[in-house]
């Protein structure tokens, strides 16, 4: 598992299309809020819920939502797991069928078994972490309003 700051930048530096698994269209929801911010940052996001892949226009901030990660028709970086812990097997092992480099679970998200398919397939693997804060965290974003990121450098990342 990947849990030091060089390990999350390098992640957050070279993995650029993320297919986040369980995004809701609900701007309110923390899935949402995080993609946006993400693509805001120049990620390509995919969503992946099967709730809203086959409803009306079946987009969510802009992009086709698909119903699995064995539906979306083009290579995916990272999958970034907005579901319950008991359901990130599956979601892993669809990752790995893919050919996705990292598998990321969100904040409260847990799944020793998923890091260990993920793992043993050479994909990186990110646990109870949030993509969106860590991205503010590593590059600069949460110390413009006064949150101490415990990132103490007087270098700029690369």
């Amino acid at each position: 598992m990947i849990d030091d700051i060089p390990g999350l930048r390098r992640i957050l530096r070279g993995h650029k299309v993320i297919a986040v698994v369980g995004l809701s269209a609900d701007w309110f929801r923390p899935s949402y809020f995080a993609a946006k911010y993400m693509q805001q940052h120049g990620y390509r996001i995919i969503p992946v819920n099967p709730r809203y892949s086959g409803q009306g226009d079946n987009t969510i901030l802009g992009q086709r939502c698909y119903a699995s990660l064995r539906d979306v028709p083009e290579p995916v970086d990272m999958v970034d797991v907005f579901r319950r812990s008991e359901d990130v097997l599956p979601i892993a092992q669809e990752a790995v069928a893919i050919g996705a480099k990292v598998l990321w679970q969100q904040l409260g998200v847990h799944n020793p078994q998923a890091v260990q398919v993920a793992e043993a397939a050479g994909l990186a693997c990110v646990v109870d972490r949030c993509v969106k804060i860590e991205h503010a965290r590593l590059f600069g974003g949460l110390g413009w309003v006064g949150v101490n990121t415990r990132v103490i450098s007087a270098k700029r990342p690369l």
